[in-house]
């Protein structure tokens, strides 16, 4: 690897979690062009991304987050401080008492839910909303279908009526997943099949997420275009909360070659774990892109990658190097912010990545360094 890499800065530990101040921003500044072109509002999801070392930079572009839990509702109205929109398959009692004074929206997943807190919901001023199911699949892994068979996430249109819906102000429908403009635009005909006669009476439409504009190659002239004709239309706002999007291609984790070993080939013995802090590589699965690397076979030397914990299963897949590894080799695994953060765990007390940023000025800042006593306090 070329020492001109600035993730391989020798005061970045290993392993480390690394946002790209710079990357982070040009995303941030095409979301603001999006907005700005449609008059739609682009808000933070939490749930992929919830690194609030950042929000002093996200909210200068974005109008809010939104919260899938009481806790990440807390966190956006104490660290971004601008709107929160709230969204959870279930709430109990008490949660409600304490989202509806941080929250401005907040969105049902079931009329039951809708009527059982309906008069609280009202009386705090907040603007309620339903989840709904356009039944309309375009998610490829099964796991992240909202709108599979059988789904638990929304309220499908044989449900509904005029009656049940007053006093809901807004509709939501997320069922997109790392999708383009054109997966959007088949969803909308469904939605506005099923659903068009409600959108006349609503005052937003929330789009969720899934609409990965920030990659390369995504229509984002088209999605303006999808964007305006539908409040136009419907004369609502319209409300987009994308989370992959956000932080896509923002940063790297960083890891290191901490063993090798041999059995049917050569085994490389990481300082992280695929289990414990990218377990969607297990869970989807998928093959995580690390610079200089390809595919077995391709380069002279080939690894199998393996994480540091005791599950025979923490492995990360084949890749091929130039050079051979060693101890204290980097492995700079790519596109790392989103998803993953947010997943992490203490599993076997492997040590947990840091955390830091490289800032546009191309220092380094080390935002936080996880310690035993962080693992300890997780559990009694």
């Amino acid at each position: 690897m070329p020492m001109s890499n600035p993730y391989l800065n020798s005061t970045i530990p290993s392993p480390c979690y690394l946002c790209d101040e710079a990357l982070l921003k040009r995303n941030l500044e095409l979301m603001q062009h999006v907005q700005q072109q449609s008059g739609a509002q682009i808000i933070l999801a939490l749930k992929g991304f919830s690194m609030w070392s950042t929000f002093p930079l996200i909210r200068q572009y974005l109008v809010g987050c939104t919260a899938s839990s009481v806790w990440e509702a807390r966190l956006a109205a104490e660290e971004f401080g601008r709107e929160v929109h709230a969204y959870a398959p279930g709430y109990k009692s008490h949660e409600i008492d304490t989202l509806l004074p941080l929250v401005n929206h907040i969105s049902f997943n079931s009329l039951n839910q809708w009527h059982t807190y309906r008069d609280k919901t009202l009386a705090a001023g907040v603007s309620p909303g339903l989840r709904i199911n356009p039944e309309h699949q375009e998610a490829e892994t099964e796991l992240y279908d909202p709108s599979a068979p059988g789904s638990r996430l929304g309220v499908r249109v044989s449900e509904l009526s005029a009656e049940a819906l007053e006093g809901i102000e807004g509709l939501h429908v997320h069922n997109l997943c790392e999708c383009d403009s054109y997966a959007l635009e088949r969803t909308l005909e469904a939605v506005e099949a099923k659903f068009g006669d409600y959108l006349h009476n609503m005052k937003w439409l929330n789009l969720g997420g899934g609409h990965l504009m920030t990659r390369a190659g995504y229509d984002v002239d088209h999605l303006i275009g999808l964007l305006k004709r539908l409040q136009e239309t419907y004369k609502l706002q319209v409300i987009l909360e994308p989370g992959s999007a956000v932080a896509w291609q923002t940063g790297p984790l960083i890891a290191e070659v901490v063993d090798i070993v041999e059995n049917e080939g050569q085994i490389a013995i990481l300082d992280i774990s695929a289990t414990a802090h990218m377990p969607d590589v297990l869970e989807m699965p998928y093959r995580p892109m690390i610079t200089d690397a390809r595919e077995p076979g391709v380069l002279a030397h080939t690894y199998k990658l393996g994480g540091n914990s005791c599950l025979a299963g923490d492995v990360i897949g084949l890749y091929s190097f130039a050079e051979p590894l060693k101890p204290g080799s980097r492995i700079i695994f790519e596109d790392m912010m989103h998803y993953t953060m947010v997943k992490t765990s203490f599993f076997n007390g492997v040590e947990h990545p840091s955390i830091g940023i490289l800032r546009e000025s191309g220092d380094f800042d080390l935002i936080r360094k996880f310690e035993y006593q962080d693992f300890r306090d997780r559990l009694s």
